[in-house]
């Protein structure tokens, strides 16, 4: 194979970091917010900071399921947008809303009437004290209550964003993120630690702070979206109708609810996989906490590099440059790998530095460092399935992904993890290692599918 098939010319990469960077930015700094959150949270106990943790991955399901809600649409939203039908992103915008608010009031009744009970499965009767695991319940339960009020504005912010960097626009949702986690990060430090004549909130100031924040990115980008309805020529008229064509809301639902179920399911999965894990103890849960906060701020790089597929073979798609579209994505996938492998590396060697950052007992610094250099060993694995994930959405292969994604995580992982954590007295790391090395399998998968191209199509040909 000749390197320049994976290699990309100066022009190439600035067209790519120019999508990627900004959404690089913004995720990388709001995880970096959720990390000194996570850090000032664990100052104060290890059962606050579990219950934050519980319920946050509570909380990931839903926060998962509205992305795939804006997945489906959003790949129309990235070819209308291609071809330059602004009236399909319209469309496509209004089915976003509808379908994300939908999404998040049925999350709210679920939260509101079971979520002590979904809470309760990630306490182990047989490791945990009762005064321990009443502590992390009530804690867990005073911070939900609170983060609640913040799922509305997250869900619009979330509709105009998405469309946006569908339409190329990536700067305005990263400066909004970026005003957004300032605000989070002052007011966490405020509200939790009672400073200024505040009163120390502890775990319900982080949740007041996140909600404040999550209004104030909302603000932003619908106003930014309103005020240029010249550059944003979806914007123009967006609510004199509500309609949706039957043709078109039938098309979306076909191709997105595979996305909305895949990611329910697949984020219920990553719960669950996380409930067996908490079976070895609340250090476990604290470890893993630890843990996923520093990994998240290091996938920062695929994650982008997932959306940069997105945007950018799905507007090729979009403009019928089938063979460009191929290209393109061989070199972000490769791009993505590689990125990833140098992440990996420095992740790696930073591992034992990380958890010291916490005040928690050392068993749970000793499992957050050996969950971080699993991960980082693996991250090139996620880069990759990653981006073929995206590869094969973006081409409205969405069942395929479906299969991909999810079946595989209920139907192999999940199964794997249930039985080491119930019949087995296999220490967590090592359970830990042998769930994330089953990925190989979808890695040779994804492979095959994206080499075969079976991708490769324009959806909104007329």
């Amino acid at each position: 194979m000749k390197a320049n098939r994976f290699i990309g010319d100066r022009k190439f990469y600035k067209r790519v970091l120019t999508v990627a960077v900004p959404i690089m930015i913004q995720n990388g700094i709001s995880n970096f917010v959720s990390l000194l959150d996570n850090i000032m949270i664990g100052q104060v106990g290890t059962e606050k900071m579990s219950g934050v943790a519980i319920v946050n991955q509570l909380m990931f399901v839903l926060y998962l399921g509205l992305f795939g809600a804006l997945s489906g649409p959003g790949i129309y939203s990235a070819q209308f947008f291609g071809s330059g039908n602004h009236e399909g992103v319209r469309h496509s915008f209004r089915y976003k809303l509808y379908i994300s608010l939908t999404l998040i009031g049925i999350g709210i009744l679920v939260f509101l009437s079971c979520g002590d009970s979904l809470m309760t499965l990630y306490l182990s009767e047989e490791v945990e004290t009762a005064q321990s695991a009443d502590l992390v319940l009530q804690y867990g339960h005073d911070y939900m209550m609170v983060m609640l009020i913040g799922l509305i504005p997250f869900a619009i912010e979330e509709v105009y964003a998405s469309t946006l960097r569908e339409c190329g626009e990536t700067r305005v949702p990263m400066v909004a993120g970026l005003i957004a986690v300032a605000v989070n990060l002052c007011g966490n430090y405020i509200l939790i630690f009672g400073k200024f004549g505040f009163p120390e909130l502890g775990v319900t100031g982080a949740a007041i702070a996140t909600v404040i924040s999550r209004f104030v990115q909302m603000f932003i980008v619908v106003l930014w979206t309103h005020r240029h309805s010249i550059k944003m020529k979806f914007a123009e008229g967006l609510y004199k109708s509500l309609k949706i064509p039957g043709d078109l809301f039938g098309k979306i639902t076909i191709k997105g609810m595979p996305l909305m179920v895949n990611e329910l399911l697949w984020s219920a999965g990553m719960a669950t996989l996380n409930q067996c894990y908490s079976r070895r103890g609340l250090d476990a849960v604290a470890g893993l906490n630890i843990a996923s906060t520093f990994n998240n701020l290091f996938n920062v790089v695929f994650i982008a590099m997932g959306s940069a597929v997105a945007i950018l073979v799905g507007q090729l798609l979009g403009a019928g440059e089938l063979k460009e579209a191929k290209d393109t994505d061989t070199k972000l996938i490769a791009f993505s790998v590689f990125s990833s492998l140098v992440m990996g590396v420095i992740l790696f060697l930073l591992a034992p530095v990380f958890p010291q950052l916490y005040n928690s007992e050392d068993t749970v610094k000793e499992l957050a460092s050996g969950f971080i250099r699993i991960s980082a060993i693996c991250m090139p694995l996620y880069a990759f399935m990653h981006a073929s994930y995206f590869t094969l959405r973006t081409g409205g292969k969405t069942f395929i992904t479906f299969l991909f994604d999810s079946v595989f995580l209920w139907g192999v992982s999940i199964p794997i993890a249930f039985c080491i954590s119930r019949f087995t007295g296999m220490a967590v790391l090592t359970m830990f290692f042998c769930i994330q090395m089953i990925d190989l399998i979808k890695c040779i998968i994804g492979f095959i599918l994206v080499k075969k191209g079976v991708w490769i199509q324009n959806l909104v040909k007329k």
